[in-house]
């Protein structure tokens, strides 16, 4: 996990109950995985809870994290698995 000391955004990754990878961006990873855990997240995630948050980046901005995550979203699962090697 990468995570500037200054991040204020987190592009992430969460594992998903099937083993599937879902990617977001957020503010706040422990509320977020939270909230995805008690099925406000989002609707990829509903079905497949439990959901752990296993990868992140740290961003300064919002814009930064969103490029991040539409970046994330576009690998493929291969690949994902290979950023939580690292």
């Amino acid at each position: 996990m990468y995570n500037h000391p200054m991040s204020k955004y987190f592009a992430y990754l969460a594992r998903c109950s099937d083993g599937s990878l879902y990617a977001g961006y957020t503010n706040d990873i422990a509320g977020r995985e939270l909230a995805h855990n008690e099925g406000k997240g989002a609707r990829y995630t509903r079905p497949r809870r439990p959901v752990k948050i296993v990868y992140s980046e740290g961003f300064l901005n919002r814009s930064e994290a969103m490029r991040r995550e539409a970046a994330l979203k576009k690998l493929t699962k291969v690949e994902k698995e290979a950023l939580l090697c690292l």
